[in-house]
Parts: C-alpha cells; structure tokens; sequence
C-alpha cells in the first residue's frame, strides 16, 4: 500500500517552498489503510521546519477541519520531533533529524506519531521513516597502527588489523578496504558471522631488516555512497632482528626459607636467566606472572636484575608458603618461566588470645568447693611452641583452672567462701605461649558472691541498762537496743520483739521492730517497782531467720513526790503529849522519841 505522490493514482501533492525543491529530493508517501495509518518517509539532516506530508490532503478533510476540531501531533518519546500547521495541514520537522543520533547502527529509523481529533475524539497514527544520507566517513579507532614483525616471519602470516567503523547504514556504510602499493604485503578481507567486516594484513614476501628496518602503508576504507567518502590510516612495520635464542634459568624452581619478621627490601632470591643473542635480543627484563595478587604485594621484582625483595609484612598465620612465577623476556619477546616457592618461618608475633564462653555473674558464698564460675579458650595463631600456651591466675585467691577440652579451661572456686569477708573477686587470668621471647595476654574476670544468710544479729550489748524517772508520762522514749548483721540484703534487715515469758504480766515498755527504740508503756512508781527486766529478740529478714537475744534493764529513778508522815505519836490523837522526866535527868537523857 506505498503511494508516491509522483505519477501516482493517489494524486497526492507535495507541498513545499522553492528553496527545498532546489536543496533536497523530498520523497513522500502515504498509505490510509483501515486503520487510518499514514506512512512518510523523509531523508535525514533535511533543514528545519522542512516539509513532510500534507496531512488535510492525504486524510481528505478541509484545512479549516483541523482547526475546528483542534488537531494536533503527537510524537512518541519525549522530544516533540513535528509540527502541524492547522491552517495548512502542512506537517513539518521542528528540527533538523540525524538518523545516526536518533537510531544509531540500526538498518532501518522509523519514528511514530499520531495525530488527534476533537469533535468528534479521533486518532490517527503516522509513522515517518528516517532515509540514511551519506554523511559520515569510515573512521579508524587509530590514525596510524604499528607492527612489530620479525623478520623470520614466514610468508603467508596474517596480522589482524582494526576495522574503520562508519555510522551511516546500507550502502553509505563500510564497503570495501584497499591498501596502498607495496612489495611486501597484501589486504584480505572478510566478514564474522555476525557480518561485521574485519581486515588483516597477508606477509606476501619475507621481511630482511638489513634491506629494509621500517615499511609504511596507507589503508584507506570505503563506503559506497554517492559520491562515496573514505578514511585512510597508517600502518608502520617494524622489522625485528631475528630472535633464535629463548632465555635459561639456571634453575627451574628457586626454593627459599623466610621469617616472618623479615623487614621490608630485605633480599629474597635472585632469579638470572642468560639468552645469548646479542643486543636487545639478548637483554632479558623479569616480570611476575600467574602470580596470585598477594604474593605481589608482598615480594616486589627488580625487572632488570631479578632480584626478590621483600616490599610488605610477611604473616605466617595468613599464608605458610608463596608461590610465584617469574617470566624472563628478552628483547624480541621469546621467554622463559622459572617458579620461586618461599617457605614463611613462624615467629613468636601473636601473644595468646583469651575468649569468654560463659561466666557466671555471681556466685553464692556458700557454694561449695569447684563450682564452675566461667568458661574460656586461649587461641595462639602461631605454631609450634610458639603456638602452646599456659594459664595462670594472679594472686592467692580461692579459684583455681582446670584444663577441659582442646584449648578450653574452666575457672572454678577451690575454697570455701565468705561474702562478710570478702564480697568480689577482680580475677586476673594471664594466658603465656611457650615461645623463645615468651609473650603474655591478661583477662580480668569479675565475680561477685552473693549472700547467703549465714550470720545472726548481735547486740552491742548484752544487758542495756536504761533510766526513767518515775511518774513519766505515758509512751516516752527512754533509750534504744542495736544489733547488727553482718550479711546483705534482706538478709542483713533486723527487727526487734520483746521476748514474752508465760506466767508474767505484760512488760511496762515497749521496743520499736524497725529501729529497736525502747518505750515506757504508762507512768512508773518508784515507790511501788523500783527496777525490772526483759529480754529482747532480734530476727533478720532470711529465710529461715536467724535471732539473738539480749537483756533490757529499766531502773526508776525517785522523785520527791511523797511528804513526811508522823507515825507517832499519832497526829489525830486528842491527848496532849506529855512526858515525865526525873528531876536528876542529866543532859542527853532520853524524853521521848518521834516517828
């Protein structure tokens, strides 16, 4: 369904100004199929609002339809690639368009558009085909390629060579490569599977550098456009001296012992191999190969006297061995391998390690004897002696280690405890390894004893003797009892009772259960009691309680509170006293005597 506008049945019409007509061939074509499909085709690098299609025409609707019913274009993608003019129907590029930005190495660019009607809604789709102009040369990635080439090269070898790469498709791109006339070379070309163009260079006669050192050719490639445009580049041959001789190592396998601790330039080995050509054939550089990148970083290689050196820190517990190959090179690239094997001597570098498993955050002060308090390993990374460790624990403490599996160890009590007298331990645990300069590591450990209600109250005293003074009013605080616990917690909390003796009235005081005050219940009478005791208990707050007793002494103090009585001769007798006394009484005699 392709309908050219020129000497078509369509009768389609080409719009545009004159100054296209006289730049560019502008071809249209449209199809209106069922689905109202129009097809364009367009050449590439066409100048701005240049002319594509007369939409109007070629849908059959009058220019003032489009305006009526808004017409507009709609350019799949982002970028708005056209313009439609509602006035004209004119359908035209905004910009000029490269095919080879737009879709670069693809056969064919067609990009799609679609224009909408309102009043009724109707869509339209386009699609506008991008022709490729020949506008891009073939391109070498180099402008001039270099080969080094022996001279005992054999007829008939082949030297790859880059392709030139040209954007433009079809016929505009790469067709054909030449190379200039020479005596020495011919240019064969091919295709891969994958149709890409490749050339090589085909050695035609042999090479003689005493004839000739240097050959210089120019490639040039092709595209088949009209007129077509080309690309040249420059290939120097280089024509080496004849290399016969491969360099010898004095030795295949270089074996070499080495500490650990070898500081850094120290001289490993050195490799030498000899090639007994002459000049740069017979100069032979060294070089790492198949070598893992550690080994690199550890060793460094003289390239041009083969000697080893150390260049970074050797660690026997990372790596026992290295194994490296070295590749001697002479000038006209015939080599040689060699390998260095390097043993790692262990040195006493790592102090043991101590890692926890387990530790018990506390113990009870009546645990009995090796009970495990915690678990730990000791780890080494060294070997030998150097690697074998002991343990020790600082101080005379009541812990002891016993050795459990592998490299485990178990801290454990080897006494019996006591809170009251010692209530934390701070254990230090010293690991040694075996090694000549013997190195140590210390772990603290730290382990509290937790309580366990071994201990009673005591009084400060056993008798408290305390003094009221009579006729006291009622509830005084006359003194208090203490007694102490020499445990922890609720353990250690002391409370205080008066001890109840059956058969006995109840006690005139009082003692407080929390802090042991002693109180007079009700007023004391000197006259009637004149002192009196109880006893007193103290309890903890364990489980079962622990108590002590101790005795309380109250003592009245008198008061002059009571007035003389006379008792004789009796005050309510109605009598008068009288006595009789002898006329002879002489001074000190007794009358009488008063009560």
């Amino acid at each position: 369904g392709w309908l050219f506008w020129r000497g078509t049945a369509c009768g389609r019409r080409c719009g545009g100004s004159k100054r296209q007509v006289i730049f560019f061939t502008l071809c249209v074509c449209v199809c209106q199929s069922g689905a109202e499909t129009l097809r364009y085709s367009l050449a590439e690098e066409m100048e701005r609002d240049s002319f594509v299609a007369n939409i109007a025409n070629d849908l059959g609707v009058a220019p003032s339809q489009l305006a009526a019913r808004r017409a507009r274009v709609v350019s799949e993608g982002k970028e708005q690639l056209f313009h439609l003019n509602q006035n004209t129907g004119a359908l035209t590029v905004k910009e000029s368009l490269d095919r080879e930005e737009i879709c670069p190495q693809s056969e064919t660019c067609t990009l799609f558009f679609k224009i909408f009607f309102e009043n009724p809604l109707q869509l339209i789709r386009g699609e506008v085909e991008v022709r490729d102009v020949n506008d891009n040369s073939p391109v070498f990635p180099e402008k001039e390629v270099v080969l080094e080439i022996l001279e005992t090269t054999p007829p008939g070898s082949r030297f790859p060579l880059e392709s030139a790469q040209d954007k433009d498709v079809g016929d505009n791109g790469l067709q054909n490569c030449s190379l200039g006339s020479n005596s020495h070379f011919s240019l064969a070309l091919g295709a891969g599977k994958d149709g890409v163009k490749y050339a090589e260079l085909v050695l035609e006669r042999q090479l003689d550098r005493e004839e000739q050192r240097e050959l210089n050719l120019l490639l040039t490639a092709t595209d088949g456009g009209s007129p077509p445009r080309s690309g040249t580049a420059q290939v120097r041959i280089v024509v080496l001296d004849a290399n016969d001789n491969v360099p010898v190592f004095s030795r295949e396998i270089y074996a070499v012992r080495l500490a650990e601790n070898s500081p850094p330039e120290q001289l490993v080995v050195r490799v030498a191999a000899a090639d007994p050509d002459e000049g740069s054939n017979g100069k032979v550089r060294y070089a790492f190969t198949q070598t893992p990148e550690r080994s690199q970083q550890v060793f460094e290689l003289n390239p041009a006297t083969g000697e080893i050196r150390v260049a970074g820190s050797l660690d026997f517990e990372e790596a026992k061995t290295h194994e490296m190959v070295v590749r001697a090179t002479d000038g006209g690239g015939l080599s040689a391998r060699c390998k260095v094997q390097v043993e790692v001597l262990d040195v006493n570098d790592n102090a043991p390690e101590i890692a926890l498993t387990s530790l018990t955050a506390s113990v009870a002060e009546d645990a009995p004897p090796r009970t495990v308090v915690a678990l730990f390993s000791v780890r080494d990374r060294d070997s030998g002696d150097n690697g074998r460790t002991e343990c020790s624990i600082d101080g005379d403490l009541p812990f002891s280690l016993t050795p459990t599996f592998e490299n485990y160890y178990e801290l454990m009590t080897n006494a019996a405890l006591d809170r009251e007298r010692t209530a934390e331990y701070n254990i230090t645990i010293t690991a040694t390894d075996w090694g000549e300069a013997r190195l140590s590591s210390r772990e603290s450990i730290f382990v509290q004893i937790s309580d366990v209600n071994d201990n009673p109250p005591q009084f400060t005293q056993e008798v408290y003797t305390l003094s009221v003074t009579e006729n006291n009013s009622p509830m005084l605080r006359i003194g208090s009892v203490n007694a102490t616990d020499a445990d922890a917690g609720k353990n250690a909390r002391v409370s205080y009772a008066l001890v109840r003796q059956e058969g006995k009235k109840q006690p005139d005081v009082s003692v407080s259960s929390e802090n042991g005050d002693v109180y007079v219940l009700r007023p004391l009478d000197y006259e009637e009691v004149r002192a009196f005791e109880v006893a007193v208990c103290a309890a903890d707050g364990g489980s079962p309680p622990l108590s002590a007793q101790a005795v309380l002494r109250v003592v009245v103090r008198d008061e002059n509170d009571n007035a003389p009585v006379v008792l004789h001769p009796p005050p309510d007798s109605s009598a008068a006293a009288g006595e009789l006394v002898p006329r002879w009484a002489r001074a000190g005699y007794l009358v009488a005597k008063v009560v």
